[in-house]
């Protein structure tokens, strides 16, 4: 299946963020050929906008074995305030994480970026793509190596992860479409002298809003808005701005001093038509972008990643009865809920925006029904931290399969610990040995068997690499 191309690889992925990590290493610790290209030169900071992990995306940490070490790199919530007066609970999350992590996003990328030169990728670092062109058997990729030689890469198949600006996107000639929803927000990494009794809080007063959350180490990271000062990101902005609006929004600026950090953005709310084009793929903000509100870009990435990443692996090792439909299931399953964090961010940030009678009005309504409905305040955070996010039954599937798999021990350990192997996981009671069901996209070499440790469970249950239910027996 090798072309005589200048280079050859399984799987190509353009640009190192999270997403394109998580997703090489997946790729590469299945024994798939990767190469991973990225236009910054190796260790150039990328200091940026994403600091919260949510529950879901620590259980597909746990699920790479990874989760346990960057819990130790920040501080976790339990709780968060918005609006000064709506608790969003994340202790009745049915996880082992019911928590949100707060730490940098260099931290999530320096152990994804551990485990994929662990596992064998081939990075090529200070390297941009100019073009691609596909074939019925593969992608060329037309790149230009760190002294600006043209280079010619051969792939199987292409991921973009390369970012809003994404060059894949622009050479698959997709629309972006969309609208700037937020201008000109303020973000800095700062320390406090006098730190806020609420661990995380959302806060909004007329025309400004600000949030301030722990790091865990004495930083907080604070962002703010206020519709007096809208200019663009290149205007300059300094610690002074950032208090001023914290005091405005928040009553205080906690003491603000020693910034290591500060930056002003924009927030577009835009996602691509597809994220499938023959042999090519987007994932993370190249296939979707929109508002910081709820923290969910990095962690929609990742989990675009994790659905991807084993699809590719059935495909390319021959174990998928119909290659294009399974391929074709990345669409049908990631798109929609790109498009629900669109609208649920969306909203979050045009509550906080809320400056007239009317619209205020309408904020107080909508968090007085949150707080006083329980079933809804659940499912909202359920939803933003993914735990509540389920895919549609496959065609011909039983009905509960697409849910996510909750965390159970087995005899064999914790599934969690099993999905580290990279396989579909087969969980049946004492004594069953249940095959598969036919178009499954495993063979039993790749198959990790399990046994309940609760005899009451009678029926047999096939879980997806990415910890979702692909089967069950009744």
């Amino acid at each position: 299946m090798r072309t005589n191309s200048t280079t050859d690889t399984d799987v190509l992925v353009i640009g190192a963020g999270p997403t394109g990590l998580l997703l090489a290493g997946d790729l590469a610790a299945a024994g798939i050929d990767v190469t991973l290209v990225e236009r910054r030169p190796h260790g150039l900071g990328n200091m940026t906008r994403a600091f919260g992990v949510h529950a879901r995306t620590l259980e597909q940490l746990d699920a790479r074995g990874l989760a346990n070490e960057l819990l130790a790199t920040g501080t976790t919530l339990t709780s968060a305030r918005l609006f000064g007066r709506l608790d969003m609970d994340m202790t009745r999350l049915p996880t082992r994480f019911n928590h949100l992590l707060v730490t940098p996003q260099y931290e999530v990328e320096r152990l994804l970026e551990r485990r994929a030169v662990d596992a064998g990728v081939t990075f090529r670092y200070g390297t941009e793509l100019r073009g691609l062109r596909q074939d019925a058997d593969g992608v060329t990729a037309e790149l230009t190596d760190p002294d600006g030689t043209p280079l010619t890469l051969r792939a199987r198949y292409l991921v973009g992860t390369d970012g809003h600006r994404s060059s894949v996107r622009t050479a698959l000639g997709l629309p972006f479409p969309g609208r700037s929803v937020i201008r000109s927000i303020v973000l800095a990494d700062v320390r406090l002298t006098d730190a806020p009794t609420d661990s995380f809080s959302v806060a909004g007063a007329g025309d400004t809003f600000a949030f301030i959350a722990p790091f865990g180490d004495g930083w907080y990271r604070v962002m703010g808005w206020t519709r007096t000062r809208q200019v663009d990101d290149s205007e300059p902005v300094d610690l002074e701005e950032v208090r001023e609006i914290a005091r405005k929004a928040l009553g205080t600026d906690h003491g603000m001093h020693d910034a290591r950090w500060i930056s002003r953005f924009h927030s577009d709310e835009r996602q691509a038509p597809a994220y499938r084009v023959g042999r090519a793929f987007l994932a993370g903000d190249a296939a979707h972008v929109h508002s910081p509100a709820g923290g969910q870009g990095m962690n929609t990435g990742l989990q675009d990643a994790a659905n991807l990443s084993w699809k590719l692996t059935a495909v390319l090792r021959g174990e998928a009865p119909d290659p294009e439909a399974l391929l074709d299931s990345y669409q049908s399953e990631r798109h929609p809920v790109g498009t629900m964090v669109l609208r649920s961010s969306g909203a979050i940030v045009r509550l906080a925006m809320a400056h007239t009678p009317l619209t205020r009005a309408a904020r107080s309504l909508a968090v007085r029904l949150l707080g006083a409905i329980r079933p809804a305040s659940a499912r909202a955070v359920g939803m933003i931290s993914g735990i509540g996010i389920s895919y549609a039954p496959a065609p011909g599937s039983r009905r509960p399969s697409g849910r996510r798999a909750p965390d159970a021990h087995l005899r064999e350990g914790r599934l969690y610990e099993l999905l580290r192997q990279g396989e579909f996981v087969l969980i049946a009671p004492e004594g069953a040995n249940p095959a598969p069901p036919a178009g499954t996209p495993v063979t039993p070499k790749h198959l990790v068997r399990a046994t309940w440790t609760d005899p009451a469970k009678k029926a047999a249950v096939l879980i997806r690499p990415d910890g979702y239910v692909h089967w069950t027996s009744n």
